[in-house]
This record gives structure tokens, C-alpha cells and sequence, in this order.
């Protein structure tokens, strides 16, 4: 099974951060363009996966507009495309307005069979400068999800479920409690005792980083606008991943600015 992802897109103006050029979020449509150019001359996945923050939160109108130009965009790809929400979707836009761009039904947090594989999102909520949380119900929903799983498993979410070491990032180094999901060890505890998972992805925390936690890679995902320089006039990250798994193992590519591989054995 080949399946693709992308994260931290944040349509919108370009995005300032203590002063300096951060997101270079007006690059973001072409960036989203030539991602499914690529995906579907070179990669030709059989899943494209976002891993959400689609906008930048200006207001419910410009998110809308935004959202909705990109999943126009994805409109492109010759495969599906199954979307994470990010905390940034999720300040203007509801759940209905996220369904409506999707064209989904039910629950943000859901799960799919695809290429023998079971593929599980879940929707992290932030609450602004205070906290992550997956409620409690989400968490034992997912248990009997699981449970109930006959195929390897993938988990994707938003925010990262691991331990990993902030240090030197410049967005949560100082505020790993609006990084990390609070009830992460509750979760892993699920996702282990189920035997089940290949690995877990996620974006929000703007770099790769691996933990590799009692047998799970936990995955973070570069964003595509991410500025790798210090300031204007920047150099985007043009981030994506294409991952391939089979019974034997995990193989993670990351292309773009700050390329990387990772292997994984299986069983």
C-alpha cells in the first residue's frame, strides 16, 4: 500500500511570529499544486492524506474561501483524499463546515479500509494557548475501533501523541502544552495493548521527528510553508511524505527542502 501526506498548509497572508517571516502561507496554493502535479505523474498514490491546519484563521469567510480553494486543488489528485482537522480548521470553521468541504458524514473522528490497510483519524482539540485534549469518549471509541480492526492499522491525527523533545523548535519549545496531546499516554496505552498499529502520524509542530515507543513509530511531518530561513524573503519547506507499507515493513520518504527516509520492520 502506497499512500502520500501533506500537512500545515495554512492558506492565507503570509504569517508572522516574533517579528519574522514564519509561514510563508501565500505560497500555498501553488505549493498544494504542484504536490498533486507530483502525486500524480511520479508518486501515484493510493491514498493522499491531509493531516489538517488547511488555513490560517482570518474569519469564517476567508477560511472557508481558503479551505475550499484547496480542496479544489485535491479535486486533481487520481486518488482519494481523507482529511485530518487542525486546530487552526477548527477556530472559524464547524464540524458542519468541515463535513460540507470534506464530503463527509458523521463524526470528524472516523476510520476506512483502503489497500488492506485500516486507516484511523482522529480530531485533537485545542483550546487556545492552554491545552490538547482527545476526550475521553473519542479515546474509547477508538479501542472498539481497533478491536474490531482485521488489517494493519494507521492512526492519523493533528497533534502530536509522543514524548518528543521540543527543544529547538521555534513554535513550542516554549509552549509544549498546545503541542502535545494531554491524555498521549492513555492513548499509546490503547494503541499498543491493540497490537495492531504500524505507525501513527501527525503534523501541527512545523518539522519531521520520529519516537519509536514500544514497537510504534510516531511520525511528525514537516509543514509545505514553513520558512527554513530566518526571515523574508524565505525558502519554503515544500513538505510531503510518501509512505509505503507491506507485511515486512514501514518505509517513510519525506520530500522537499529538508528531505528524510525512515524503515521500519514489521512483525
Amino acid at each position: 500500500m502506497r499512500f502520500a501526506l501533506i500537512t500545515d498548509q495554512h492558506f492565507g497572508p503570509k504569517a508572522f511570529f516574533g517579528g519574522k517571516l514564519r509561514k510563508l502561507s501565500h505560497e500555498a496554493a501553488d505549493l498544494t499544486r504542484s504536490f498533486v502535479e507530483r502525486m500524480n505523474q511520479v508518486e501515484r498514490p493510493e491514498l493522499v492524506v491531509n493531516l489538517g491546519d488547511v488555513v490560517e484563521d482570518e474569519s469564517r469567510d476567508h477560511d472557508l474561501e481558503r479551505y475550499a480553494e484547496f480542496v479544489g486543488i485535491l479535486s486533481e489528485l487520481d486518488a482519494p483524499v481523507l482529511h485530518v482537522a487542525g486546530n487552526h480548521d477548527q477556530v472559524n470553521l464547524s464540524d458542519d463546515d468541515l463535513r460540507s468541504l470534506w464530503g463527509h458524514a458523521g463524526p470528524l473522528h472516523h476510520s476506512r479500509d483502503l489497500g488492506g490497510v485500516h486507516f484511523v483519524v482522529l480530531n485533537t482539540l485545542e483550546t487556545k494557548d492552554v491545552c490538547v485534549r482527545l476526550p475521553a469518549l473519542q479515546i474509547e471509541w477508538l479501542a472498539r475501533d481497533l478491536q474490531a480492526a482485521t488489517a494493519p492499522v494507521v492512526v492519523l491525527m493533528h497533534h502530536p501523541a509522543s514524548e518528543q523533545d521540543l527543544s529547538g523548535n521555534r513554535w513550542f519549545e516554549k509552549a509544549p502544552h498546545i503541542c502535545r496531546v494531554a491524555e498521549r499516554r492513555e492513548l499509546r496505552r490503547v494503541l499498543e495493548e491493540s497490537g495492531k498499529v504500524a505507525a501513527v502520524f501527525n503534523g501541527h509542530a512545523h518539522w519531521n521527528h520520529v519516537d519509536l515507543i514500544r514497537g510504534i513509530p510516531y511520525l511528525t511531518l514537516q509543514s509545505l510553508i514553513e520558512n527554513l530561513d530566518d526571515d523574508a524573503p524565505g525558502r519554503p519547506a515544500s513538505a510531503f511524505a510518501v509512505v509505503d507499507l507491506d507485511s515486512k515493513r514501514l518505509c517513510v520518504r519525506v520530500d522537499g527542502a529538508e528531505a528524510a527516509r525512515y524503515q521500519f520492520e514489521r512483525g
